[in-house]
């Protein structure tokens, strides 16, 4: 089994966790960092887990939810407060599921691995993504294909 990893930093968004009583209610940024672990049983032809130069798609996705962007829960209360801030370009709005850093993990799994599926064939496959949003807290998501596969 071969692992790489891949990180991509450099996002700055703001967001908010409604359901807190505390501070976190309250929109606020970070300066994002995404973090992804890939696996595989063969090397490329160029012998790489994943040639990074081919990251160049997924780039854009990331700078399109996370670049100077406001994350907001799906079932924020305020959301069409937030859609009327997004139609005066007050803020480009983001809605997702999960705005917090393990949401934000699950989400960005998703998406690689479908991004992978479709440049490798599932040759690689994404097993664990980390979402740092500063030095101090992250969250990941993880799920082995192999594992799952063979339950």
């Amino acid at each position: 089994m071969f692992v790489s990893t891949k990180k991509f930093i450099g996002f700055p968004c703001a967001h908010r966790q409604w359901r807190d009583t505390g501070h976190c209610r309250f929109v606020h940024g970070y300066s994002r960092e995404f973090t992804f672990w890939f696996k595989a049983l063969e090397l490329d032809d160029k012998f790489f887990v994943m040639n990074f130069g081919d990251f160049k798609e997924f780039k854009i996705l990331l700078d399109d939810m996370f670049d100077h962007t406001c994350l907001i829960n799906a079932d924020d209360p305020e959301l069409e407060l937030f859609r009327e801030l997004d139609k005066k370009s007050i803020i480009k709005l983001r809605v997702m599921e999960n705005v917090g850093m393990e949401g934000t993990s699950l989400f960005l799994f998703k998406k690689m691995n479908e991004y992978l599926q479709q440049k490798t064939n599932g040759r690689v496959w994404c097993f664990r993504v980390e979402t740092r949003e500063n030095e101090k807290n992250s969250a990941l998501y993880e799920e082995d294909k192999q594992l799952k596969s063979s339950v």
